[in-house]
């Protein structure tokens, strides 16, 4: 089982806290570091203020060598294609390759208002993600040397050089995620090299990981050209009481956490909880840290719980 380690800068972090973390993490061999694409807290002040993903990931990128790097997920709300598929190449290149892709629809409205950014119907922001998908993966795959075009019903490219090229190719991992029955699967089926599952209870990844199978399959792919994951709060402690601590520290209960994430409880209690989502066909899991301070946290993770596994 691959782990990473995925956080929420918007609750309130630096540069220098993700970056300390990526680093950490990088030195305890996770496989990568992500974070969430957010410009407003949904708790608390939020303080110092919102960092921008991909202005973050390029920094980090140019301060670790071996970590891999991305978004869970970009909104596909606040930012043109164009301007993206070029951000993103651009720290595929600065990274010697090591990003990954996630795009999704955005959901939060309350930071949409708090920076300006439009708010369409679900509808809509899904039309958005398909046609950003299309775009972007057309300018990164187009030949060198050749032009691209692409007419859709929100986006149009005309005679576009398809410059840069990301280092990966022909593209980056895409991961695409979220629990929709129909249209998600369906898309992460044409596009995502990875589909996550993010909070959810065992029964609905369960559901989830069936509905993107039959959609693989029913385009021809093979099973295994699909990487299957979930991300979850991590809360993990030697014993009752450093739980407790590590609980308190991000206002959490324990008993709560432990009914919701697999990855609360003693290293001992992670290791057989991971069980039985093993079973389902989980193959990578995200560590979602919300304390940024306690790298202490994550080199317990790394010593008891990502040796076993």
């Amino acid at each position: 089982m691959d782990f990473r380690v995925f956080v929420e800068p918007q609750q309130g972090a630096s540069y220098s806290d993700q970056l300390a973390v990526a680093q950490a993490a990088e030195s305890l061999g996770f496989s990568a570091f992500f974070r969430s694409d957010h410009y407003l807290a949904m708790s608390g002040d939020g303080q110092p203020g919102p960092t921008d993903s991909w202005v973050t990931l390029a920094g980090i990128a140019r301060e670790t060598s071996s970590i891999r790097l991305g978004t869970l997920v970009t909104s596909a709300t606040f930012r043109h294609p164009g301007p993206l598929a070029i951000s993103v190449a651009q720290v595929d290149e600065m990274s010697g390759g090591r990003v990954e892709f996630g795009i999704g629809t955005g959901w939060f409205e309350k930071e949409h208002l708090a920076y300006a950014i439009p708010f369409p119907s679900l509808r809509e922001r899904f039309a958005l993600l398909t046609e950003q998908l299309e775009l972007i993966t057309g300018l990164w795959t187009c030949p060198v040397g050749e032009t691209f075009d692409y007419a859709g019903a929100h986006y149009a490219v005309n005679d576009s050089p398809a410059l840069p090229k990301p280092v990966q190719r022909p593209c980056p991992p895409i991961i695409i995620g979220g629990s929709g029955a129909k249209r998600t699967p369906r898309l992460a089926s044409t596009f995502a090299d990875e589909f996550n599952v993010p909070f959810a209870p065992r029964d609905a990844i369960k559901t989830q990981f069936e509905r993107v199978r039959e959609a693989v399959d029913s385009v021809g792919r093979a099973a295994d050209s699909m990487t299957y994951s979930a991300a979850f709060v991590v809360c993990a402690g030697r014993h009752e009481a450093e739980i407790a601590q590590r609980a308190g520290a991000i206002g959490r209960e324990v008993d709560e956490l432990r009914s919701n994430s697999p990855l609360a409880g003693t290293p001992a209690e992670i290791v057989d909880r991971l069980g039985p989502y093993a079973e389902l066909g989980l193959q990578r899991v995200y560590l979602q840290l919300l304390d940024l301070s306690d790298l202490e946290h994550l080199q317990l993770f790394a010593d008891e719980v990502q040796r076993q596994l």
